[in-house]
This record gives structure tokens, sequence and C-alpha cells, in this order.
């Protein structure tokens, strides 16, 4: 009953909360998010490490046993990690969202409880359909977070949000059924068992298997997201409040990083390696054209979400390196991205609730006014760059090692993987572009003269003459308040520690990221009967896709 208590005790709360008046709505939001963590602090203590790779805490209902649905539960160090960070920054969000949020105000924290029980059923989740329930479930809760507590724009990013990832999701929807299907012709029974299906899922010929990845992709690439289903995130972010543009950076994309983790690798072992190069050129092409479009930005907002393109891209590029460095560093990316972008989003909101705007042209030389938001601002976007030392190198560099190494030789063993030095040489590129941006971001608004929005200044002025609060919600003290601080030191502590001691998840990561690579060697030297047309039937879908492209810019 562990996995399933850390999922009910958010639902628990958003329950009593929705009984008690809106006062108490804070206190028992934190109270839920903090008694979630504990619990799962107790999970990650009673985790046996040595047994990494296998699936733990199991727990298993029968739902509908005619066709083999079951509220299956279980994790493994990957699964283990993303919870961890999820029930981590969630308490934090929680606390940083008391003076955001000033209507609808229990409403606002119930969808949040929600959207966390939602995020960790995704990543506990060992039936498939269980799984599919929870990653579309997770739509709901954002969707009325953007679209009650958003920016002017909010209804037409909520509108976008939903229906790009949810269009995308019934197509991967499609690929899964055809799996359970494939699977029951195999066994003769029905079953959603995630690890009953992976093992059915290598018999696939490659044409089969082609078209299933496509179907993953379709839905798991647009919740990444990866060029060029990328759209919808940077007006989903600036328009959300900060609390959902935190989740939405720090976890929810990292459902769709998941997903292809544990899907996509290990059930089409062939399709994957054939379609490696070109999913890595999409990766490439995101990570530039996402750091430029960053340069030019004046939104402080837009930028951070656009960043989150170019750093997915990472990401993904290094699971699709196909070998243990890649895909170890793609994993501690998803975590290390969470920490130091949800961190900055939490920061650039803070400015929001004192000034009521993100154009950079509006402010300069915070460092002199706001020292201590200041510190924390330029400790987050060091580790964003990468900077050694701090939890943002590792995930990149180990990323890039594995793009670098794929298919090449490695101390006289030939590494997995169908990539190799350009598409390193060339995704690094990314790294200079994100120096450049992100320390553009910090001259402008964190350094020269000092310079305050004009119109704020003169309500500010008014307000005080008035005697009346500021009608935006209470007036914040001019730099950090200790709630602030205490939000934020967490982040940093942990970017700290895990820049320094990354071994700290790369060790427990070996084990279940090798039987994955295993897993993709074995299903692809295999080979199925029916695999002489694959060559041209992946051929022709590379076409359709480019073609489909083209038709999208023109």
């Amino acid at each position: 009953m562990t996995l399933p208590i850390l999922i009910i005790l958010p639902l628990l709360f958003a329950t009593i909360l929705c009984r008690r008046p809106a006062g108490e709505a804070r206190m028992i939001a934190t109270i839920g998010t903090v008694v979630t963590l504990l619990w799962g602090l107790v999970i990650l203590v009673g985790f046996d490490f040595s047994l990494s790779q296998e699936m733990q805490f199991e727990s298993s209902w029968r739902w509908i046993p005619a066709l083999g649905l079951q509220f299956s539960l279980g994790i493994d160090t990957v699964s283990l990690f993303l919870i961890v960070l999820t029930v981590f920054l969630m308490p934090l969000t929680v606390i940083g969202s008391y003076t955001a949020v000033h209507y609808r105000v229990k409403e606002f924290f119930i969808w949040l409880l929600i959207l966390q029980a939602a995020m960790m059923g995704v990543f506990a989740a060992r039936d498939l359909v269980l799984f599919y329930i929870c990653f579309e479930f997770t739509l709901i809760p954002m969707y009325f977070l953007i679209a009650v507590y958003g920016s002017v724009n909010r209804a037409k990013a909520s509108t976008v949000f939903f229906l790009y990832t949810f269009t995308g999701s019934v197509i991967t929807l499609a690929g899964l059924i055809y799996l359970a299907w494939f699977n029951a012709e195999i066994t003769g029974a029905w079953s959603f068992d995630i690890g009953a299906l992976t093992e059915s899922a290598a018999q696939m010929s490659g044409t089969q298997q082609a078209w299933v990845l496509l179907a993953l992709c379709c839905g798991l690439a647009v919740k990444v997201p990866l060029f060029p289903v990328h759209t919808w995130l940077p007006l989903a972010h600036t328009e959300a409040p900060t609390a959902g543009s935190v989740v939405l950076a720090a976890v929810m994309l990292k459902l769709g990083t998941y997903g292809l983790y544990r899907f996509a690798l290990p059930m089409c072992p062939q399709a994957i390696v054939e379609f490696a190069p070109f999913i890595a050129v999409l990766c490439i092409i995101g990570i530039l054209y996402a750091a430029l479009v960053c340069w030019v930005q004046d939104d402080v907002k837009k930028l951070i979400a656009y960043s989150s393109v170019s750093h997915l891209g990472f990401c993904v590029l290094g699971l699709v390196a196909l070998n243990t460095i890649g895909i170890s560093g793609s994993v501690a990316y998803m975590l290390n991205h969470g920490l130091s972008t949800g961190a900055l989003f939490l920061c650039v909101g803070m400015i929001y609730e004192r000034y009521h705007t993100r154009a950079m042209d509006d402010f300069s030389g915070l460092a002199r006014r706001m020292p201590i938001w200041a510190t924390f601002t330029i400790f987050f976007i060091l580790a964003s760059v990468g900077l050694p030392g701090l939890n943002g190198f590792i995930g990149e560099f180990l990323s890039l090692v594995g793009a670098f190494v794929s298919g090449q030789s490695l101390e006289g063993v030939v590494q997995p993987g169908s990539l190799g030095p350009w598409y390193a040489a060339i995704a690094g590129l990314g790294m200079i572009f994100a120096a450049i941006y992100l320390l553009y971001l910090a001259g402008r608004v964190i350094w020269g003269p000092v310079k305050l929005p004009v119109q704020h200044m003169e309500e500010m002025r008014a307000s005080d003459a008035a005697g009346n609060t500021h009608h935006h919600g209470p007036k914040l003290p001019r730099d950090l308040s200790g709630r602030e601080i205490f939000v934020l030191a967490p982040i940093a502590v942990m970017c700290v520690v895990l820049g320094v001691k990354p071994g700290i998840i790369l060790v427990p990561l070996d084990r279940p990221v090798s039987e994955t690579v295993a897993r993709i060697q074995s299903g692809n030297e295999t080979g199925q009967p029916g695999d002489e047309d694959f060559a041209s039937t992946t051929d022709g879908m590379c076409d359709a896709i480019t073609l489909t492209l083209e038709e999208g810019g023109r």
C-alpha cells in the first residue's frame, strides 16, 4: 500500500480542502504537500538500491479482469527519482504561491493537489491504461490553472495547450492499444501490464515497430515538447501563473521524456535504432532554433520558456544516443532541469508580484535594489547554463558525450547507437548559445543602472498616499521575504549537491539504464519476419513526415 498511499494523500487533502473555508486553503495545501513529501522520503529510504533495476513497492488490484486491466503500481530507480522530484518541489510551489493568488484561492490549491496526484500516478503506473489515464488527467488541472489564473491571453494559452497535448495523445493511445492487441494475439489473453507488453513487443516486425513508434511520438514528443510540435509551450508558460509554470517545466514536461524512456526505447528497439538519427536532427534543430529565439526575447518569462525547448532537446538527444552514457545523462537532465528551470520561474514570479511586468525594457539594475533576489537568480542562471560544479552540467555533458560516442569505438568497445561526433558537435553550440542568452538576460535585468517600471512606481505612490495596500495584492518587501528565501534555498542546496556529487543519481541509474540498452541491442539484433520491408517503410515514413512539416511551414 506504500505507493497507493503516496497518490491518495494529495487527493485526500484536496477533498478536505473542498470542505474547508478559503482562508485555510494555504495551510491545508501546505500540510498536504509536506505530508506527501515525508511519505516520499519514506519510500526513498526504503528503496533497495542494490536491486535498482527491478520494480519495487508493487501493488496490484483487479479492475476489469476480462480485459486484463489492473490498478498496478511499482517503481524502479528512474520512477523513484522523478517522484522524489515531484514531492520535493510541490511544497515549495505551494508556499511560493501564498501571495501570488488573490481570487478562487481554494480552487487553485485543489487543482495543484490533484495535479500532483496525477503526475505521481504516471511515474508509478505499471498498467498501460492506468498510465494513460493519469497521463491525460494531468491536462485537466493544468488547463484550469492556466485558464482561470493566467495572464491576459490565458484563454488562448489554455486552449492551445489542451488541444495540442490531447490530440497527440489520442494517436498515442491507438499505438498503446495496438501493443495490447499484439500481445493478446500471442498469449491468447488481454493484458495491459507494461512488463508483459514490453516482452511481447520485441516480437513485432520492424515495420510494426516503426508505426508504433510514430504513434507513441505523436503524444510524447508534444509533451516534451520536441521541435516542431513545441509551439504550445512558450504561450502556456508565459500565460500560466507562477505555480503552473514551475510544475509544467519541472515535472509535466518530463512525462514526455519518461514515456519515451519507458515505452519507445524498450518496446520499439529496431525502430528506435533506425529513426534515432532523424529524431536527433529534430533535437538539434530545437536546441539551436529555441536558443536563437531566446536571444531576441524581451519578455523574461518567455525567454525561460523557450530555453526549456532548447534544454529538453539535449535530454531527448541523450535518449536516442541509445547507450548507457547518453541515457543516464538524459535521466539526470530530467531531474536537474526540473530544479534549475523551476527555480528560475519562481524568481521571475517574485519579480512579477512586485512590478507586474515581465518586459526586460521596464527594469534593470535590480542587484542594487534586490541583492538577495539577484544572488539567487544569478545562481540558477549559472546552473541552467551548465556551469561545472552545479547540477546542470553533468546531464548536459553526458547527453552530448553519449551522442558523441554513439556507434563509435570507446576503449576498444563499439558503443551502441547510430549517431556520432557531428551530432554532438552541432548540438554543443546550444551550450554556447545558452550562455549568451542567459547571461544577456542577467546583464539587462540584474546589472546596470537602477530602472523600475514607471507605471508601477506611480501606482505605488498613489496607493501609499491613500493609505491602501497595492491593488494587485499584499504589499511585499523590496527584496525577498523570509518565506521566499525559504522557497528558493532548498532548491539551491540541491543544485550544489547534485553538481558536486552527481554519483548520487548516476550510480543507482546504471543498472536500469544498462538493462534498457541491453534490451534495445537484443531486440535490434534479433529481428522478426517482415523486416525486409523495414527500410522502404522507414524511408516512406520519413518522406511523409518531411512533407507534412513543409506543408505546415507554408
